[in-house]
């Protein structure tokens, strides 16, 4: 799959495509409906399947200083589309320019002059153009002006919502998983995503003082991804240049038997004994083993870590690994 992070100048070969637009963060159950519905119509006209993102997104730019809460890096979201058998992604800067841009502009100058899109996807409750003026009625109006199609996927109904863990009904969105990974329902999360919640982040220096009570740990900070409840989790990790998963433990927190810092996440992978400072980890959250906890000296937290390694060794042992 190609990406682009431009509309201009694009190759004969990717203009023309159908996109779905959207930021597809999570890449959830109501954005995979919104392709999968343009997935047949590009099939039926031959034309490249794609999407339209925003990076960074219409949130980071009107709200710089605040957390922007991301589920998913590109880079994850781009090899997941990948695998669903997209063609081209173009993932657009909001800037200062595009946010002044009318929902006509936009249509005409970014759609039609630059992407030269054959079929659009949006959801039923889209919005476009300087301050959202734009909304699903008049891009089909400026889709008959430019000809493009215009495909609308209707609100998911209360019959084929998702449904969380523990059996209460999920409203699908991007907002909502959010709300489930702050609360530690990973399982929830993942229903409406169909895999894990996975985050990417390089392997830092940390105060080493995991490795003097046989925990090494390789420590991340999650910079500006939604940060998950503080405790233990039961995790799945792939490191950087291979392809096989890991099992492992992992603490998101601020550590208070040891000193209290900024929220740090520490991942114990069973079995591995190497030097991983400065690579990338994927980390899989599959499940929430207990709250961060104070102990009263290191003695009762060595035997808590060890009794919270068995834990989740005993649930990966019957777990899928991540799909992607």
């Amino acid at each position: 799959m190609k990406l682009f992070h431009t509309y201009e100048n694009l190759p004969e070969n990717v203009r023309g495509a159908g996109v779905a637009i959207g930021n597809f963060d999570g890449l959830h159950v109501g954005h995979r409906g919104v392709i999968k519905k343009l997935k047949q119509l590009c099939e039926s006209k031959n034309v490249p399947l794609g999407v339209l993102m925003f990076d960074p997104t219409p949130f980071n730019f009107f709200s710089p200083d605040s957390p922007s809460k991301r589920i998913m890096s590109l880079k994850r979201r781009v090899k997941i589309l990948e695998q669903g058998g997209l063609d081209v992604a173009f993932a657009l800067p909001f800037d200062a320019q595009m946010a002044q841009r009318t929902d006509h502009d936009f249509a005409k100058t970014v759609l039609h002059d630059g992407l030269g899109v054959s079929a659009v996807s949006v959801g039923y409750d889209f919005c476009y153009g300087k301050k959202r003026m734009g909304n699903v009625s008049t891009l089909q109006t400026y889709g008959q002006e430019l000809g493009f199609e215009v495909l609308v996927t209707d609100k998911i109904t209360p019959r084929n919502r998702e449904t969380g863990a523990h059996g209460e009904e999920l409203k699908i969105s991007s907002t909502q998983i959010r709300a489930l990974i702050a609360s530690g329902d990973m399982e929830s999360a993942r229903l409406m995503m169909k895999d894990y919640w996975t985050i990417e982040a390089n392997v830092v220096h940390g105060q080493k003082r995991g490795r003097t009570i046989g925990f090494p740990t390789a420590n991340m900070y999650l910079s500006d991804y939604q940060h998950p409840k503080h405790g233990i989790y039961a995790v799945w990790t792939r490191i950087e240049g291979e392809q096989e998963w890991r099992q492992g433990v992992a603490n998101f927190g601020r550590t208070p038997t040891t000193g209290d810092r900024d929220p740090l996440l520490e991942v114990f992978l069973f079995d591995f004994d190497g030097d991983l400072y400065g690579k990338e980890l994927e980390v899989a959250f599959v499940e929430f083993l207990r709250p961060e906890a104070k102990f009263d000296g290191l003695d009762p937290l060595i035997a808590q870590m060890h009794k919270d390694t068995n834990k989740a060794k005993q649930i990966l042992a019957s777990a899928d690994k991540p799909f992607v």
